[in-house]
């Protein structure tokens, strides 16, 4: 297994998604809370659900990203900074980057949802496109940064990443009170092991789960075997979570706080688009609606419960969401 790519050695704390919280204040945005009594029905629990989908750059990866970059001294800051991802994470840097006035250049996969792609052009970032399956993007962004002097900042595997993320959870618990479970989307960990920081802390007692695509079930079958599993690159629509293991910094956090981790399959993906787009009015990315959907299609107990939900994100081209949430025949 290849090292996870890593500017920060550190394990994050809940001291680092206090002081990511107090950087990112009046620049990301405190997204709403929202309910449904249809939801709820559905659930047999009150569920509370964190609409990241309306956060800057369409994603909670703006949490991350700006926290990061904004901790880097001025002068690394100066020389700019690059990220690979399939591209909530590359919006994220490209947005918060255009933001605090410094160069990025973001590793993109060939096959990444163009909206995407072109959402992280229009931020003013440069792309070096890649084929995910054939090609490493940890090579080529190493490669890049050390051949253009360039600080890299990996999607979930950061110190300041993880704690960026984390904050999003702090802002649930302040707005809803103690909660019995927290459900949570996972691809490489970030948004689960900042969140896990969080809510542990806020929510003495508090159950966490991490919710997966069935096709990229590393998490799962790492948590359950007590080391990091790496896989192919699963084929999934779910591009956010095709991920293929755990970081250095987030599996630890998850082991040690998370209580059990579970998969969805894409099927029951596009039913959850459905139902947020037909009954919450919202547009939902496939990954994003990990979390919904475990909770919706019963892959978690939680009966009577109140449990926090993480919409993750809102990015999808859509003409492919349009395909997607078409009824069937």
């Amino acid at each position: 297994m290849p090292d996870p790519v890593t500017d920060s050695p550190a394990r994050p704390v809940f001291a680092d998604v206090e002081t990511a919280a107090r950087r990112i204040a009046g620049v990301a945005h405190r997204t709403p809370v929202l309910t449904s009594r249809t939801a709820d029905a559905m659930a047999g629990a009150r569920l509370f659900f964190k609409a990241e989908n309306l956060q800057r750059g369409g994603a909670f990866k703006f949490r991350g990203a700006y926290n990061a970059i904004s901790a880097l001294p001025d002068e690394v800051r100066r020389r700019g900074v690059i990220a690979f991802s399939s591209g909530n994470h590359a919006q994220a840097i490209a947005l918060a980057s255009r933001l605090l006035g410094v160069p990025a250049v973001i590793v993109m996969p060939e096959d990444a949802p163009r909206v995407k792609v072109e959402a992280t052009k229009g931020y003013g970032a440069e792309v070096v496109s890649y084929d995910r399956y054939s090609q490493d993007r940890e090579v080529i962004g190493r490669e890049l940064a050390q051949a253009r002097g360039l600080s890299l900042i990996p999607p979930y595997d950061h110190r300041e990443v993880i704690a960026g993320q984390g904050t999003l959870a702090l802002e649930l618990i302040e707005e809803t009170g103690p909660l019995d479970m927290l459900v949570a989307c996972l691809g490489g960990g970030g948004q689960l092991a900042g969140c896990a920081l969080a809510a542990a802390e806020r929510s003495p007692g508090i159950a966490i789960y991490g919710v997966e695509p069935e096709a990229g079930d590393d998490g799962r079958r790492s948590f359950h075997e007590g080391r990091v599993v790496t896989i192919p690159v699963p084929r999934t629509i779910a591009d956010g979570a095709q991920t293929t293991y755990l970081g250095a910094l987030t599996f630890p956090i998850i082991r040690e706080r998370v209580t059990d981790i579970v998969t969805v399959t894409d099927e029951e993906l596009i039913e959850t688009m459905r139902f947020f787009a037909s009954r919450m009015k919202m547009v939902v990315e496939p990954t994003g609606c990990l979390a919904a959907t475990a909770v919706l299609h019963g892959k978690l107990d939680v009966a009577g419960k109140r449990v926090g939900v993480v919409v993750s994100g809102g990015n999808v081209d859509i003409t492919s969401f349009a395909r997607l949430v078409a009824p069937t025949a």
